[in-house]
């Protein structure tokens, strides 16, 4: 399967107190990185049929826009922007529910090294 630009994976995931890292349920950074790394992996198992997973080179740059806690429930989407030979520019962003809006919460560009067969 050829990758595309414009490729999407995305994954909703509820934050529990388990993931709660400083006092009053505020969950780290660390955990929205995380859930960008799962989506990430989507999309690489999606472009090599289920057989290698890529590996995070680098992220560009990431904001972290609001803090999230635990109960919150956060969803996640990844959107490939670039194509190398091995390597996959992508989009992150997170937001949480707040009543009955979406707040974006943080969102980055980080780049995947895919190891694709040639055979």
């Amino acid at each position: 399967m050829k990758p595309r630009i414009g490729w999407t994976a995305k994954l909703q995931k509820k934050l529990s107190p388990k993931d709660a890292h400083y006092s009053g349920g505020l969950v780290a950074g660390a955990k929205i990185l995380e859930f960008f790394g799962d989506a990430a992996t989507q999309l690489c198992l999606k472009e090599t049929a289920g057989k290698n997973e890529g590996l995070f080179r680098a992220y560009k740059e990431v904001e972290f826009l609001k803090p999230v806690y635990a109960g919150d429930t956060v969803e996640v989407s990844a959107r490939i922007i670039r194509i190398g030979n091995t390597s996959r520019t992508m989009k992150f962003v997170a937001y949480k529910k707040v009543e009955s809006k979406k707040v974006l919460v943080c969102q980055a560009e980080g780049t995947v090294v895919v190891c694709i067969d040639s055979a």
